[in-house]
């Protein structure tokens, strides 16, 4: 691949807290129920790359293909491979697909397809975004997801707290485990 890191790449973690931050100077977004993914693309190569750093191309197949149609030529995203269910985001669907058998991968695949939800754009082109503050970072990846559709997604985010919070009562039984509060003067 010819982008500007290779992968694998340790992932930036997040950490818990008791309440939401107050203040200027925040984007909130919703913490997925699913499965941390880094998607590395140059040209027609896609590399889906787990948390602790493992190839997942071959547990979700079926997002190779809308991937290459909804995002960069070359770009590095972070997000979450999520598969929605009847009652919302469903993690154990997510987990029967790390199956040593792949005709069961397949079946599963068409079964219950997975989507992929990005919020975060670390490299476009020959550019490491990894460093650039998340005020500059985002619209960047809003612009780079524009024409994304599904099982394609940006996450939603907001920069007011009441709006955060609203959201998450409202999903937190469909899948959303909280919510994500970044400084957006930071990377």
């Amino acid at each position: 691949m010819r982008l500007p890191f290779d992968p694998p790449l340790e992932p930036m973690l997040s950490s818990a807290a008791e309440a939401l931050p107050d203040g200027e100077g925040w984007q909130f977004e919703p913490k997925w129920d699913g499965f941390r993914t880094l998607v590395f693309r140059d040209g027609e190569e896609i590399l889906l790359q787990s948390r602790d750093k493992r190839p997942m191309n071959r547990y979700f197949p079926e997002l190779i293909t809308p991937l290459s149609a909804a995002i960069p030529e070359r770009c590095v995203l972070d997000g979450e491979v999520v598969i929605a269910g009847p009652g919302g985001l469903d993690f154990e669907a997510l987990l029967l697909r790390i199956h040593p058998a792949e005709s069961r991968v397949k079946l599963l695949a068409s079964q219950s397809p997975a989507s992929y939800v990005a919020w975060d754009l670390l490299a476009l082109g020959d550019e490491d975004l990894r460093a650039a503050p998340l005020a500059a970072a985002r619209p960047r990846l809003d612009e780079a997801l524009a024409g994304a559709a599904p099982p394609v997604h940006l996450a939603p985010a907001a920069r007011d707290l009441a709006l955060a919070e609203d959201r998450f009562r409202r999903f937190e039984g469909a899948g959303v485990d909280g919510v994500m509060a970044k400084r957006l003067a930071e990377p």
